[in-house]
């Protein structure tokens, strides 16, 4: 995967640049892929439907209006997650049990553990466009995550 410095360095007037809110919970640091986008307050359902289908390799970006009062993610989601071909999951909001998603081969950011699960009341959108701090994505959109930060393309930076 190319750093996303260098995707920064490259494509300065191209990427969006996330603040730097997030962290990294899951056991890959760094990761890449299109963008499938879900929209929820609270409530994982829509976040489970996606993780059970196939992932092939996109990144799950989740705004969950950066409520850290209920998980949108823990261990047996990001496990379905892996075992599907997902490449990573952004969070705008809390995740949970922090040893299995550490466990997992799959990339996990998000702003803050909490170990409360959300109540699954079937609420939530999917592929909607989606504003977290620093970037608005679109489905469809490339996502790049490593250890230095997270940044967003309409096109596919895998060039440089």
């Amino acid at each position: 995967m190319i750093p996303v410095c260098d995707l920064c360095d490259a494509h300065p007037d191209t990427v969006q640049v996330f603040e730097p809110v997030f962290h990294s919970f899951g056991g890959r640091d760094a990761f890449f892929g299109q963008a499938e986008t879900i929209r929820t307050h609270e409530d994982n359902s829509r976040v489970r439907e996606a993780v059970s289908e196939p992932g092939e390799g996109r990144v799950l970006v989740v705004d969950g209006g950066g409520s850290l009062k209920r998980s949108l993610l823990g261990g047996d989601l990001a496990g379905k997650a892996a075992k599907n071909g997902w490449a990573g999951v952004i969070v705008h909001g809390a995740v949970r049990d922090v040893a299995e998603l550490e466990a997992e081969d799959i990339g996990v950011f998000a702003l803050a553990l909490i170990p409360m699960k959300t109540e699954k009341r079937g609420l939530g959108e999917r592929g909607v466009t989606v504003a977290l701090p620093g970037a608005v994505i679109h489905p469809g959109d490339w996502i790049y995550a490593d250890r230095d930060g997270v940044v967003a393309a309409r096109e596919a930076l895998h060039d440089v």
